[in-house]
């Protein structure tokens, strides 16, 4: 009876390791250009694209908008991702930014920024633009797909574990990934 146990445990812990590992597909691509890289997700319904963008670019984007110089300056101080999320499902998804954390090296989770934040912050300064930053919120149906900034707090270069969550048809659903990185401050020289 004691064995027959045992065994039971085991093989349900064997059957969740399985499932565990083969959850998320992920792949990290180089350009072989810029040598900025990309982290594509596809878990569970859901794929998450995530591109790190030079910080010169942010300022082009913001000073392009007419930005006050210290709000482009600040825009450009984070860690910024071109983000592209899609519904792979054939259920209702949404998620919330608010949901979102980064964990860093010393294992302490912070919150992302979300767009609410920074427009708050950004009409403080006179700025009423809001076109590029990932909504906070998305409903997604079948198919749908939705691409905008997210922002981490942390200098150049940093490695973290980027921590998502979404929902299919009300069901709660988590992942990370691991070990992502910010974007170098500039591009090295090309020959």
């Amino acid at each position: 009876m004691k064995y027959l146990f045992i065994k039971r445990v085991l093989l349900i812990v064997l059957i969740l390791v399985a499932t565990e590992a083969t959850a998320a597909e992920t792949g990290v691509h180089k350009n072989e250009t810029s040598g900025l890289l990309t982290w594509t997700v596809r878990d569970e319904g859901f794929q998450i694209e995530l591109i790190q963008l030079l910080p010169d670019f942010v300022r082009a984007i913001y000073a392009k908008h007419n930005f006050p110089k210290d709000e482009v300056e600040r825009a450009a101080s984070y860690c910024v991702f071109g983000t592209i999320l899609k519904n792979t499902s054939d259920k209702h998804l949404s998620y919330r930014v608010l949901d979102w954390r980064y964990r860093t090296k010393d294992g302490i989770q912070h919150p992302v920024k979300t767009k609410t934040q920074w427009l708050e912050e950004w009409r403080k300064a006179g700025v009423t633009f809001s076109w590029t930053l990932l909504p906070d919120v998305g409903e997604f149906s079948v198919g749908d797909w939705q691409q905008g900034f997210t922002t981490i707090k942390l200098p150049r270069e940093t490695e973290f574990d980027f921590i998502y969550k979404w929902q299919l048809d009300g069901v709660a659903h988590k992942g990370i990934l691991k070990n992502m990185k910010c974007a170098p401050e500039s591009l090295p020289e090309l020959n």
